[in-house]
């Protein structure tokens, strides 16, 4: 209806003898005179045209427009609710997947942090007793070492006593020689300073005092110068003491040697071990506390992985609740809205059927028009009538022209043709038609604009997966090469280590091989020695105490002076028999020495094989760990690999789809909106000439 149309008055007809219009048509038309010049008025000239034909919009128009208003909104409305429940469920969906993904790996974490904290408990409590062991061991080795400290010290000091009485034995026999061959001749003063030293023995002693008391028998107390030649026989026996006493000197101070070399053998030894065991000591006390050290930082990170995964699950129940709940209000919606557009369009439908609408179109319309029809059908008779005409038709080419409707250009042709019952029913049509491309266009653009969302989703999704599994890959294949490396490394060190462990025991073989013949050697050495020994002492042992005996004999006897017999080369045989006694102890102490280096290669050579035999199992022990963590990695990375392989064909399908949406769904020319501005337009344009056509008298 035009704007101020009810406030037109009503006259019976126009000046100049023109038929009058709905009681008043005069009026409209000056108005729409006036109108038509300017830019914007080319509806009021398509009015103009069809005034003469104007009937008033009925009811059952009207609720047919409504409803298919109606139809179309809700239509929109659903397939808009369906795209954001697209975009929702993809959120849902990758949500679910990566938190689900998290809470696998906390859980595969958890399990791997506390076999590490156990396994590192263990350790160091293992460790805890082998230190424990090592200090019990230190304790005994230094017990022992004091133990050998005080015994070396009670032996080196019975050792000084005894050197010092041989000493001061020895002194006091060269002292007395000293003087009696000084005075062979001659009878010494006293040899009473040679009995009272404290090694003579109670043989030499009684030689001595039966050598006095004969010499004081004869001539009373002695005095000086009152000894004869015969005093040689003493000096004989004081030069054998004198070398006895030499020679059990050299063999205690030889057993002194020995004593002090195999104490200091002892105490390398108990030093080396102590040192040994103090170094495993601190090397394990560290290990240990390092162990301790891991567990507690497996423990903490046991403790940061389980909260995140509570987190987790607690974030993947919530999601799974908001989803559901989502889901479900979305299916009741849409059944709703289902329901709705089916009970508009089944209202549409009933309002369109012969029933309604014809009967509506038979007898409504005649109720309206009444005595209007006679001076409309007048009044389109006029020459004014084909102005008016023209400009509607003008109007409507006009706005085909603009708008590039070829339904406004069929309209306006048909117009010009038959402007009465045919145009409107044309133009309702063409409404009808334009409605439903809208409807249809709204349900294709509904389509893409949910099609292209998902896609989009789909592409960066898959892009980002293609991306991370692509930097995974490549993580995993440094992994792999880098554990390949490592186990080539620590294989070279086993064969290293077995080749040493084998050098060493062939060497070992050979040294003790050697070290055992020489210990033979040497106690066989040793009983030679012994056996030259005992025949020249049982030789020249039997002379001395031949010769002794005569020697008494004949000076109790008082046999005369003569030539002595040979008595063997007893002053010769005492060099002999010590150098003899040097041999037979620098055969001894080869043995000795021999075995302690025998033992201490012994040791040494078992606690390197200990040691290397450790090293061995656990080097051992790490390279089946790496094997294992590396046959696992290869298998993430084939997994990995096929993952990838099936996402980029996913990327590579999703891409392909897109290229496809963009042939239908994008329009480079005119934008979806613009075509629906455009479209409206169209429709509004059709309804304002319907509106005029149907439009009735002025009252």
């Amino acid at each position: 209806r035009l704007p101020g149309a009810s406030a037109i008055p009503r006259r019976a007809a126009s000046q100049g003898g023109a038929p009058a219009m709905w009681g008043g048509g005069g009026a409209l038309h000056r108005i729409v005179r006036r109108a038509c010049p300017a830019m914007k008025s080319f509806k009021l000239c398509a009015i103009a045209a069809l005034v003469p034909a104007v009937s008033a919009v009925t009811p059952l128009q009207q609720v047919m427009s409504m409803l298919e208003g109606m139809l179309a909104k809700g239509k929109d409305e659903k397939h808009l609710e369906e795209a954001e429940f697209a975009k929702f469920q993809v959120w849902c969906d990758n949500t679910r997947q990566e938190t689900q993904k998290s809470i696998d790996q906390g859980a595969a974490q958890i399990t791997q942090l506390q076999a590490d904290m156990d396994k590192a408990s263990s350790d160091a409590e293992v460790l805890a007793g082998e230190v424990e062991a090592l200090q019990g061991e230190i304790a005994k080795a230094e017990e022992e070492a004091k133990s050998a400290r005080a015994i070396r010290k009670t032996e080196n000091g019975d050792y000084m006593m005894q050197h010092q009485d041989y000493s001061e034995s020895i002194d006091a026999i060269q002292r007395a020689i000293a003087v009696l061959k000084s005075r062979s001749k001659d009878v010494p003063q006293s040899l009473a300073q040679v009995r009272s030293a404290p090694m003579v023995p109670e043989q030499a002693k009684a030689m001595l005092d039966s050598f006095l008391a004969m010499r004081s028998d004869e001539t009373g107390a002695p005095e000086a110068h009152a000894y004869e030649f015969q005093s040689g026989s003493v000096v004989e026996m004081l030069e054998k003491l004198a070398t006895r006493f030499q020679d059990e000197r050299f063999a205690l101070e030889k057993a002194e040697m020995n004593a002090k070399h195999n104490f200091e053998m002892l105490m390398q030894q108990l030093t080396t071990n102590i040192k040994a065991n103090k170094d495993a000591e601190s090397a394990k006390s560290a290990m240990r506390a390092a162990r301790l050290r891991d567990a507690a930082s497996a423990k903490g990170d046991l403790e940061v992985t389980e909260k995140a995964k509570a987190e987790d699950e607690q974030t993947l129940s919530d999601t799974n609740s908001e989803c559901h709940r989502r889901s479900k209000e979305f299916e009741q919606n849409q059944v709703t809205r289902a329901e709705e557009v089916k009970a508009i369009q089944e209202a549409v439908s009933i309002l369109s059927s012969d029933e309604v609408k014809g009967h509506a179109e038979t007898y409504l319309p005649s109720l309206l028009q009444g005595k209007a029809k006679a001076r409309a059908l007048a009044q389109l008779r006029s020459t004014k009538d084909g102005d008016n005409r023209a400009r509607a038709v003008a109007y409507l080419q006009h706005r085909a022209q603009r708008l590039g409707s070829r339904y406004l250009s069929v309209m306006a042709e048909r117009l010009n043709e038959d402007p009465f019952g045919k145009v409107k029913q044309m133009i309702k049509d063409l409404i009808v038609k334009l409605m439903e491309e809208a409807n249809a266009e709204a349900d294709h653009h509904s389509y893409c604009t949910t099609e292209l969302a998902t896609n989009k989703q789909t592409r960066e999704d898959k892009s980002a997966e293609v991306e991370k599994l692509a930097a995974e890959t490549e993580g995993l294949t440094a992994q792999v090469a880098e554990l390949a490396n490592e186990i080539t490394e620590l294989s070279d060190s086993i064969a290293e280590v077995q080749g040493s462990r084998a050098e060493a025991t062939k060497n070992r073989a050979s040294e003790k091989e050697s070290n055992l013949k020489t210990i033979a050697d040497a106690k066989q050495a040793q009983v030679a020695v012994q056996k030259a020994i005992s025949v020249l002492r049982s030789f020249y042992g039997a002379q001395e105490e031949g010769v002794g005996a005569s020697l008494l004999q004949s000076q109790k006897k008082g046999a005369a002076k003569g030539r002595e017999p040979y008595t063997g080369m007893v002053g010769g045989s005492k060099g002999v028999l010590g150098m003899l006694d040097v041999v037979l102890s620098d055969f001894a102490r080869l043995e000795t020495e021999t075995s302690s280096a025998e033992d201490a290669a012994t040791r040494a050579h078992e606690q390197f094989m200990n040691e290397s035999s450790e090293d061995l199992e656990v080097k051992d022990t790490t390279v089946k760990h790496k094997q294992g963590k590396k046959q696992q990695t290869e298998q993430r990375l084939r997994s990995t690999k096929k993952e990838l392989d099936l996402t980029q064909e996913e990327l590579d399908a999703a891409m392909s789809f897109y290229d496809k949406l963009k042939v239908d769904c994008i329009d480079t020319n005119l934008s979806y909106e613009e075509r629906v501005k455009m479209r409206e337009e169209e429709i509004q344009s059709l309804k304002e000439a319907l509106e005029i056509l149907n439009q009735q008298d002025l009252a």
